[in-house]
């Protein structure tokens, strides 16, 4: 089964690191997608732009409305995920404990749909 492993944080943390420990983050997230194509469950993954970046497309009141920003205005925010396929919940959510970096937020574990 795929799952998607949606990493949430803070990006004020993220901005405030020096080069050096961005640097050490990313190797991190290399070596942990490297470790995840070796035993075969990677199937896909992306580091998000800033959610200053972010354009929604909001539905209700008989027509799309584009409006400027995030989903939802939370002190946490979606980074970057990850696709994996593993044979259960137990596997992904394994997964989810090595991510690299989180010294704080959240790994969101969900199931993806039957079309993927």
């Amino acid at each position: 089964m795929q799952y998607v492993l949606l990493i949430y944080g803070d990006e004020r943390v993220w901005a405030a690191m020096s080069q050096e420990e961005m640097a050490e983050i990313y190797s991190a997230h290399a070596a942990y997608g490297a470790e995840m194509e070796k035993v075969g469950v990677f199937r896909g993954g992306a580091e998000l732009k800033p959610v200053s970046t972010a354009t929604s497309v909001r539905f209700g009141g008989g027509r799309p409305m584009v409006v400027d920003g995030p989903f939802a205005e939370t002190k946490e925010q979606l980074g970057g995920y990850y696709v994996i396929e593993v044979d259960d919940l137990d596997q992904a959510i394994a997964w989810a404990e090595k991510m690299p970096g989180m010294t704080q937020g959240t790994v969101e574990v969900r199931p993806l749909g039957a079309g993927a």
